[in-house]
Parts: C-alpha cells; sequence; structure tokens
C-alpha cells in the first residue's frame, strides 16, 4: 500500500503538470496569413508562439463548431516547418494523435517560428469542395493555426493579419486595425474569437448594408463572386433581408454580437455550405443563386438559418458541444435542438421575412414530411441516433441513405418542433407560442458573444414555463422511439394534412432540375441520376421489392430506351391497370429485367388545408415586425 505522503506527493505532481500543460502563451500567437496563391487552392502561414525551453505539443484543431465533428483537415496540413532563432528544430507527430505534434525548445529560446501550407482544393468550411477559386476565397482560420495543447481556446490570445491577392476585397466579422497595400491587420482577439470569424474575399465584391443608416448594431452582407453579375440582389430580395433582421429582433428581445456579417460567396467553383458563427455566417452557393428561380427558392432559406444559429448555437449551446477547445470530444445528442429548432425557426423566418411565400413554405414542409415519411431506416434508428452518430453519418454516400439514415436531426426534428409549437398554441389558447420559448430561453442580455450551456432537463423547464404540459415524455418519444411514419402531428395540429398527387412539388423539380436528376422515390421508390445510375432505392418500395438497388444502372423501359420522360411515360400508362412496368438496368456488366407492379402515377407530396381545424399554421407564419 502506498504510504499517504506518497499519494500526496503524485497528487500534487499531476496536478502542477495538468495547470502547467493548461498555460496560455504568455504573448499572443502572431498568424500571418499569405493568400495571394489561393487561385491555386494553397495558404501559406507564418506563426510565433511564445514557448519556454523544454517540451511542447503544438495541436492543429480536431473538433470543429458547427462541423460537430473531428472534421478539421489534416490531411491538408503540409511544408512544416518549425524553427527557433532562425534555425530549424525537429518535430515528430504523436504516433496516436494525428493531430499533435511534439517539440524540443532549445535552451534560451522564447519563441518557435512556425510554417506551414495549407492545400484547400478539397476542403471548405468542413465540407467537400475547393476554398477559393480564381475569384474568391473563403478562409478559415482553423485550417491555418496550431496551438499549444490542453489550453481553453479563450484563454489564448492571437494577432492576425492576411495578406490578399492584388485588387481583391473582404468581409468578416474582425475589427481592421491597419491595412497597408499587402496586409489587413486585425486586432488581437482569442483563438476562439478568431476561429468563429472566417474572412471571404474576391475581385468581385459588394457590401449591402441592412436597416437604416445608424441602426446598431450593424448588420451587413458581404458578397464576393465569379462576376459583379452574380451579385446583383434585387430590390425585394434586399428588403426581405432587411425583414429578417427585424424579425429576428421581435422573436428573440436581444442580439449577443456587436455586430454581424453574413458572408456571401456565389461561385459555381468553390463548395457550397452554410456554416454558422456568433456574430457571422459563412455561406456559398451557386454563382446564380440570386437570379436563377430554383436556384433562389432551393437556397432562401441558408442565411435566416444560419443568423438564427447565432442564438441557437453559439449563445445557447449543448454542454456536450460547449467544449473548451479543439481536441475535445464534442457529444451531438441534443443536436435536433442545435440543428433541428434551428431548421424550424430558419423556415418559419424565411417566410415571415418575405424570402418565401407561404405557399412555398408549406412546398417545403410537405417535402420535408414526405421525405421522413419514406426514410425506411427510421423502423431501426431512432432519431436522437443520427445525431450522436454525426461524425459517421455527415459524410456518408448516398447510396442505401433511406435504410442508413443521415442527417435526419435536421428536418425532422422541423417536424417535431412544430408540433411543439402548434400544442402550445393549442394549450394557451394562442396567447402563447414557441416565441414565447425563443424570447426566454434565447433572449437575455444584449452585448458581446457569451456561450450559455444547457441540458435537456433545461429545454424542458423553459417549455414548461411557457405552458406546463409533459414535454419531457413528448420529446423523448419523438427522438428515442423506432417509428414506422414520420411525426406530422405539428402540421395536423396545425389545420393541415400530408397528401400525394401528380402535380409535381416545386422543390422537387427544382432539385432535380439543379442536380440533374429524377426524383421517382413517392412512387416507385428511388431517384436516378441523369445517366442512369440509381443513387437510392427505399426498402419495401415497388422497385426495392423487384430487386433494384442503388448503383444499377437504367437502360431501358418497357423496350425503350431509357429517359426520365420515357419512364413518366410508362408510369402514367400503367395508372389504374393491370401492366408490369419493365425496367432493364446494368448491373456491373450483368443485364437484367425487372418487374414492377405498380398502378399508383406519379406522387409528389403536397399539404391539403383541413377546415375542420384552426390553421395554426398560418398564424406561426405572420411577420411579428411591425411594417
Amino acid at each position: 500500500m502506498r504510504s499517504l505522503k506518497h499519494l500526496f506527493l503524485v497528487l500534487v505532481f499531476c496536478r502542477c503538470f495538468a495547470l502547467a500543460a493548461q498555460a496560455a502563451p504568455s504573448a499572443p500567437i502572431h498568424v500571418e496569413v499569405d493568400a495571394t496563391d489561393a487561385p491555386r487552392n494553397i495558404f501559406r502561414t507564418r506563426l510565433t508562439i511564445a514557448a519556454p525551453p523544454g517540451g511542447l505539443t503544438l495541436v492543429y484543431p480536431k473538433w470543429i463548431p458547427g462541423n460537430h465533428r473531428p472534421s478539421g483537415p489534416i490531411t491538408n496540413l503540409t511544408g512544416l516547418k518549425i524553427q527557433v532563432n532562425g534555425q530549424d528544430i525537429p518535430w515528430q507527430r504523436d504516433p496516436i494523435d494525428m493531430y499533435a505534434f511534439h517539440v524540443n525548445v532549445p535552451q534560451g529560446a522564447r519563441e518557435v517560428s512556425v510554417s506551414l501550407d495549407t492545400l484547400t482544393g478539397n476542403d471548405s468550411a468542413g465540407g467537400g469542395g475547393a476554398a477559393a477559386s480564381s475569384q474568391v476565397l473563403d478562409l478559415n482560420w482553423n485550417q491555418v493555426v496550431l496551438y499549444p495543447t490542453g489550453v481553453n481556446s479563450d484563454d489564448v490570445r492571437v494577432a492576425p493579419r492576411v495578406r490578399l491577392p492584388k485588387g481583391w476585397n473582404f468581409g468578416t466579422a474582425l475589427t481592421t486595425n491597419n491595412q497597408s497595400q499587402d496586409w489587413v491587420e486585425f486586432e488581437p482577439v482569442s483563438l476562439t474569437t478568431l476561429v468563429d470569424s472566417p474572412l471571404i474575399a474576391g475581385g468581385h465584391y459588394r457590401k449591402i448594408e441592412l436597416g437604416p443608416p445608424g441602426l446598431t448594431p450593424v448588420h451587413v452582407i458581404d458578397m464576393v463572386g465569379e462576376t459583379d453579375l452574380s451579385l446583383q440582389m434585387t430590390s425585394p430580395d434586399q428588403t426581405a433581408y432587411e425583414n429578417l433582421v427585424a424579425e429576428t429582433g421581435e422573436l428573440f428581445k436581444a442580439r449577443h454580437y456587436r455586430q454581424y456579417h453574413f458572408l456571401y460567396t456565389l461561385s459555381d467553383q468553390v463548395g457550397h455550405h452554410g456554416l454558422e458563427h456568433h456574430e457571422s455566417s459563412d455561406n456559398s452557393v451557386g454563382e446564380r443563386a440570386l437570379t436563377n428561380s430554383e436556384e433562389r427558392l432551393l437556397e432562401a432559406g441558408l442565411l435566416p438559418h444560419e443568423f438564427v444559429h447565432s442564438w441557437n448555437g453559439k449563445y445557447r449551446r449543448p454542454a456536450g458541444l460547449a467544449t473548451h477547445n479543439y481536441q475535445e470530444p464534442m457529444i451531438g445528442d441534443l443536436l435536433w435542438v442545435y440543428e433541428g429548432l434551428t431548421e424550424y425557426l430558419g423556415n418559419v423566418l424565411t417566410a415571415r421575412s418575405g424570402l418565401w411565400t407561404r405557399e412555398q413554405y408549406r412546398d417545403a414542409l410537405a417535402e420535408t414530411a414526405a421525405a421522413m415519411d419514406f426514410t425506411a431506416g427510421r423502423q431501426w434508428r431512432p432519431l436522437e441516433d443520427t445525431a450522436i452518430s454525426v461524425q459517421i453519418l455527415r459524410m456518408a454516400e448516398p447510396e442505401w441513405q433511406s435504410w442508413r439514415r443521415s442527417l435526419d436531426y435536421y428536418p425532422e426534428s422541423e417536424l417535431i418542433w412544430l408540433e411543439v409549437d402548434t400544442r402550445i398554441r393549442q394549450l394557451s389558447e394562442s396567447r402563447r407560442s414557441l416565441d414565447d420559448f425563443c424570447r426566454s430561453f434565447h433572449g437575455g442580455q444584449s452585448g458581446t458573444p457569451a456561450v450559455v450551456p444547457y441540458r435537456f432537463e433545461d429545454v424542458v423547464k423553459a417549455l414548461n414555463d411557457v405552458a406546463p404540459y409533459d414535454w419531457g415524455g413528448l420529446l423523448k418519444k419523438r427522438v428515442n422511439s423506432i417509428t414506422t411514419h414520420a411525426p406530422t402531428e405539428g402540421i395536423e395540429a396545425g389545420g393541415w394534412r400530408l397528401v400525394y398527387n401528380d402535380t409535381p412539388n416545386p422543390f422537387t423539380k427544382a432539385v432535380e432540375k439543379i442536380s440533374k436528376t429524377a426524383n421517382f422515390g413517392f412512387s416507385l421508390g428511388f431517384w436516378v441520376r441523369q445517366s442512369g445510375e440509381l443513387g437510392d432505392v427505399v426498402p419495401g418500395s415497388p422497385a426495392y421489392q423487384a430487386g433494384l438497388g442503388p448503383g444499377m444502372k437504367l437502360v431501358a423501359v418497357n423496350g425503350r430506351k431509357w429517359s426520365p420522360e420515357v419512364l413518366r411515360d410508362a408510369i402514367l400508362a400503367g395508372k389504374n391497370n393491370d401492366s408490369r412496368l419493365e425496367l432493364i438496368a446494368e448491373n456491373r456488366q450483368f443485364f437484367k429485367t425487372y418487374s414492377i407492379a405498380y398502378h399508383g402515377g406519379e406522387k409528389y407530396p403536397h399539404l391539403e388545408r383541413n377546415a375542420n381545424q384552426p390553421d395554426l399554421l398560418d398564424d406561426i407564419l405572420q411577420p411579428l415586425a411591425k411594417k
């Protein structure tokens, strides 16, 4: 048995070591990013980090906020060199943690200089696609920094500056300290704030200030694109974004930022994404998203969604996602609140602000409900598991997605929060709503960014404060149960019902046109690429029962060469008769005929009004701000 004295000394040693490991650098980390080679998708970085003699471990950000997973693009870190007084010192990667680099700082040294290149050709804000083209770039600072292990990112000060291609302008929530011909220097911030403040830049730039002059805090749309034409936002859309700012003010009654920047990249050459930040959002869409009707329809909800995250996700954050630094693992069990409630509020605000009509909102809701209803994986995987499994699901291929499930905590949770909203309205005879929950849960004091973590019990308590009910039981049932059908109770309580008919849903058709696919998911049970390759097949559907599977390639329909139009004609011809649909498909160089007994015609989802119920859905979409 160890003596108490020995045990005491061991504990003291361990405590001192832990404190030393958590000590932040005594001076700011200087970060210089040369982005002049961005068109070749290379960022060149030089860091200066205070470091006393002895062992030093530097880490590359691994768990990236908003990605909810270890998506730090470590494979893109190249050309790493560490120097002291101009002399190279050897480094060694940790054999277990690929994101950690060990060095031994020699006696007499006070700092280390680190140079590295970041390859950005296949990573954009943690998603697929390039971060730069010949005309635009998207700089996420987590891609270009190293920092000492074991520290709290709030405690690390960083002095950043960036060099951009000649003639390019930029947008960011960072405050500019000094700008010369070559470099833009920003005010020092914490590492947390730096990683939370991306920068976009481009040769074609436009700035739109939302709201009347003098309104505080300031809200700005910073746009970059491949051409000036891509940045031509219409006056009605600009008014709608001004409405969005006003609507969030009425919804939350507080703003937890000093200024807010909608960073908006319009390009077909870079990765498309939306990533939330406290004082900005990083949004990338197609080059014609402001001018093409289908792209505009599909992307209208992007900025409202990411804007809502400033309150729900950044300010109020699940405890499992409120980590101390970028190496600490995240727990995503409450992503159905973080992302799901944001999905619901974002789409409601898209309609309230005028970016969607109410009919478009209902079409989008119908498409969501139907997609979840035709997700066969719900028969074995509860919704909460799609949140917990975000690390492995986010980058999964589309094949067998219906059976595997995807990031369903986004769309299905929208249906759950609609149910919560309608139930509050019913319980209170329309005197209260989810808007009241948002004010109490996400409101508070306006000002500088802060993080207020929460747990499931906090959500339940806040809902009970608005309208007493067994919210814990309802929410646990919705997220933990294995069910055959999607939760459409909120749609029905809202005075509508989900129906299917042969009238195309505008969202379905827009996706088909842009992605060059054809969706027969609600009839035959598959969607198919223009080449004829099946992208996914729904288990239990007519196509699945006939033996078809993802990856097979359609060749012919009833003896005629395959095309979407030929297949649609065959479905129409077979409606309400006894004929069978004969599909020839290639499966890895072998051909086979698949016979499908289907006579239901084409099916698209829509919402149909139920006159026997009050139209609570229309009430929900009523703007809050006075015009």
